[in-house]
């Protein structure tokens, strides 16, 4: 579907409360959130879920996640349990997703959660998507606000250039801070399983729990968000873990090395190229069909980035609709 307009929504009370209102009549927002841009609809309207998926071309055996504003409104459609409460009390609001079972007359429209009887549900931090939370009172589904297995957005700029005439709205709340989707963990054993790596690590998880955790493998079925092989992909190749890049690659950098076209942190600071990451790869896309990347350390933050890359530079897989 192609609409006349997608409007582009201040981040005041008049442009939350239009937003807001477009999700209560079914239509489809971009929102800000602390760690990319999401596709929001009211998560209990299957017609506007469908919509997402639409407008994404997402599959749809891909499950999305859930926006709360609180523990609360959380456990309205989950069975919560005692390892969530510590989680949520530690990381809640932030990029924290958890994975839980649903609740009896839990309401979530079956395509949330792509037939599954679990839930992905998080608590964003970033003000203007709890202000949107806020002002709908409800459950937004959102996944990032990007065409299905493209680069995800960190900017209302970048929302617009994927799914401009797709959707009605974009709530525009400036660059988000973090740049990589939440971490996610799954609650729906007696193990707490890590699902997808984020900027809150498997060790700050570990301590909370007072355990370490299971790690999943790669599924036959996708279980949760975020385990499609090949995803955030640009429309140029990738190669990683480049020391020096051949004729014709433009380098994505990081740490202190020469020739880089962009780089992610020239410090060598991997908070900064998570927030870098997204944007950088989509402004060399526009301008080279080769990429080379420099190793990133694969620690702390740096595993939620080199996920992202291992995915982005993934053979592609066939568009399902």
């Amino acid at each position: 579907m192609t609409l006349a307009k997608t409007h582009l929504l201040p981040a005041t009370d008049a442009g939350i409360a239009q937003a807001a209102a477009t999700l209560a009549k079914g239509g489809l927002v971009a929102l800000p959130t602390e760690t990319v841009y999401g596709l929001g609809a009211d998560a209990r309207n299957g017609t506007a879920v469908a919509g997402i998926y639409a407008a994404k071309g997402r599959p749809s055996f891909n499950p999305l996640i859930v926006h709360v504003p609180d523990i609360a409104a959380a456990q309205n459609y989950v069975q919560w349990n005692e390892a969530a409460t510590h989680l949520a009390a530690a990381f809640w609001p932030g990029p924290l997703t958890l994975v839980l079972p649903l609740r009896e007359g839990h309401g979530i429209a079956s395509l949330v959660t792509a037939g599954l009887d679990s839930l992905a549900i998080r608590c964003p931090a970033h003000p203007v998507a709890r202000a949107l939370l806020a002002g709908f009172d409800g459950p937004i589904a959102a996944p990032s606000a990007n065409p299905s297995g493209k680069i995800s957005p960190t900017t209302a700029a970048h929302v617009l250039g994927g799914l401009e005439g797709r959707i009605e709205a974009v709530l525009d709340g400036g660059a988000a801070a973090i740049g990589l989707e939440s971490t996610i963990v799954g609650l729906t054993s007696p193990i707490p399983t890590l699902l997808r790596h984020g900027t809150i690590t498997e060790t700050q998880i570990s301590a909370v729990l007072g355990r370490p955790l299971a790690q999943a493998t790669t599924p036959a079925a996708i279980t949760a968000p975020g385990q499609l092989s090949s995803h955030y992909a640009p429309e140029a190749h990738l190669r990683l873990n480049v020391q020096s890049p051949r004729p014709g690659e433009s380098l994505l950098g990081f740490g202190p090395v020469t020739g880089a076209t962009c780089n992610l942190s020239a410090v060598g600071d991997l908070q900064e190229a998570a927030a870098n990451l997204f944007a950088m790869l989509r402004r060399l896309d526009e301008s080279a069909s080769q990429i080379a990347v420099s190793p990133i350390p694969d620690e702390g933050i740096g595993r939620a980035i080199n996920d992202r890359l291992t995915r982005a530079a993934a053979p592609r897989a066939p568009r399902q609709g």
